[in-house]
């Protein structure tokens, strides 16, 4: 947990830190699906087709929760709309700790992610990273 007496400014940049961070996991779990999508079903052709099945094919619709959470956080932390507020950061990072839940007898997704962990060591050390972090245990 963070500690409850992080004023706005360091919980917002906690917030950017974990952002910062989701965006690189996100990437290394979408290169890792790639990879297994390609055992089963063949190449991925192009940058366009491997864009299509991140959007549309059930393969990847797992990974979506994480991207859309991002998209709010850039969102929210965007310069040109209001300043966001103390609640609005904390339910961020309250959702952060949810996105980044692998759960071995989950949802689909905490199942998905769970196996991600298991098969690839950078994505390990990266959850264990954001973990961390989200805990007041990173730096």
């Amino acid at each position: 947990m963070t500690p409850s007496n992080f004023s706005l400014d360091q919980k917002t940049k906690l917030l950017k830190d974990v952002r910062s961070r989701l965006l690189k996991l996100h990437k290394a779990l979408l290169d890792s699906e790639r990879g297994i999508y390609e055992q089963i079903y063949g190449p991925i052709q192009s940058t366009g087709e491997f864009f299509q099945l991140v959007l549309g094919h059930e393969w990847f619709s797992w990974l979506r929760p994480i991207s859309q959470f991002i998209a709010r956080v850039d969102d929210a932390l965007d310069p040109k709309t209001d300043p966001v507020d103390l609640a609005q950061v904390e339910n961020f990072l309250a959702e952060a700790r949810t996105v980044v839940h692998p759960a071995e007898g989950g949802t689909p997704a905490e199942m998905r992610y769970f196996d991600a962990i298991q098969r690839d060591p950078n994505i390990t050390l990266m959850h264990a990273d954001i973990v961390n972090l989200l805990e007041g245990k990173g730096a």
